[in-house]
């Protein structure tokens, strides 16, 4: 099985900001860890800054793997074009948030891309790319 991660804005420093939000471990351990874990999956990792970079690895991934993880950060409250390229793909896709969305502020409380996902965790920390990658092992 063939899993790609894809994570939007910031979420390269994770494990450096916010600690308290998003904690100390950097998306390379976590991903060692889940690797390690399910070695029978094999997990590929985007991330970008930038919109237009996502829905191009969206587009790309189509059929291409078995699932995808996103992680599309604050472009989760804010890209009708993420949720377009969701929508516009076969490839499943689960939406992931280390911090819980709905228990910060209200701007963040809404997600534009979850109505085109398969669904969505939020709030495990961490964890959070853990339990996708279980769906996906079900």
């Amino acid at each position: 099985m063939k899993i790609l991660v894809i994570n939007g804005p910031n979420l390269n420093l994770l494990g450096k900001r916010e600690i308290s939000l998003y904690g100390k471990q950097s998306i390379e351990d976590i991903l060692q860890s889940i690797s390690k874990k399910y070695s029978c999956i094999m997990l590929d990792y985007l991330q970008s800054n930038i919109e237009g970079d996502l829905v191009n690895y969206l587009q790309d991934a189509d059929q291409n793997y078995d699932g995808i993880i996103l992680n599309a950060a604050a472009y989760t409250h804010t890209s009708i074009a993420i949720a377009d390229a969701i929508a516009a793909i076969q490839t499943p896709v689960v939406e992931v948030h280390i911090s819980n969305i709905f228990g910060r502020e209200q701007e963040r409380k809404t997600s534009l891309i979850s109505a085109n996902c398969i669904g969505s965790i939020s709030g495990f920390g961490p964890a959070s790319y853990e339990l996708a990658v279980h769906f996906f092992n079900l």
